[in-house]
């Protein structure tokens, strides 16, 4: 009997938004950040992510500067808020039906996300995904930093990252499905034995007509 791993990127995928995007106009919102130029490079970084560009030390280095020096703790119950305030209302509705026949059926889930493991793992507890796979961060003085910690999971990192997740399981799977939108995970999809792009970006539909992918579109 065949024992399949459901794997899921979060953002534009479970997630009919960019949870990192929503974090920083949570922390404008907040008044954590003041300055007033923070919004727009945080739009101007995430539209080179969009073409596949970004760099993620730069972008690192720019989201996470304003919660350097705060205590993890008040981080993780900002994060906490932030999700139940601004994130979970943006569930796509297939999303929320494929996590609840999944759990039924005792299927396996993960998600692995670009953004930072302290985001990921908290919308992955609200959607019941509790394996949840993000951008490690160092941490000093129980804070957290900008540098990352091992691999980031990020394009062909992804790759790397579920290996590694996958060598340290006692289980062993017979087929990887993975759902995602951006063509940044296309070393991903390419990897997995099933695909499906959630509402593709244009690069990522492109590459569509490959066997065993399928094209969603989630509301």
């Amino acid at each position: 009997m065949p024992t399949p791993l459901y794997v899921f990127d979060m953002d534009e995928t479970l997630i009919n938004a960019d949870c990192a995007m929503i974090w920083n106009t949570f922390l404008v919102e907040k008044g954590i950040v003041t300055d007033t130029g923070f919004i727009d490079e945080d739009q101007r970084l995430m539209g080179l992510y969009a073409e596949g560009k970004l760099d993620m030390e730069d972008y690192l280095n720019f989201s996470m500067a304003p919660l350097t020096a705060m205590p993890k703790a008040d981080v993780d119950a900002l994060v906490a808020e932030c999700v139940e305030s601004h994130i979970l209302a943006l569930q796509f509705n297939h999303s929320k039906t494929l996590i609840a026949q999944l759990k039924r059926d005792n299927i396996d889930m993960v998600i692995i996300s670009a953004s930072v493991t302290f985001l990921v793992q908290a919308v992955g507890r609200r959607l019941g995904i509790p394996v949840a796979l993000g951008i490690d961060l160092v941490e000093s003085n129980n804070c957290y930093t900008s540098q990352i910690s091992g691999v980031p999971s990020y394009q062909e990192g992804k790759v790397t990252r579920l290996n590694q997740w996958l060598a340290a399981q006692e289980k062993d799977y017979s087929e990887v499905h993975f759902y995602t939108d951006s063509i940044n995970d296309l070393a991903l999809c390419e990897h997995a034995d099933f695909a499906y792009l959630v509402n593709p970006c244009p690069r990522l539909r492109a590459h569509a007509n490959q066997p065993n992918w399928t094209v969603l579109s989630w509301d």
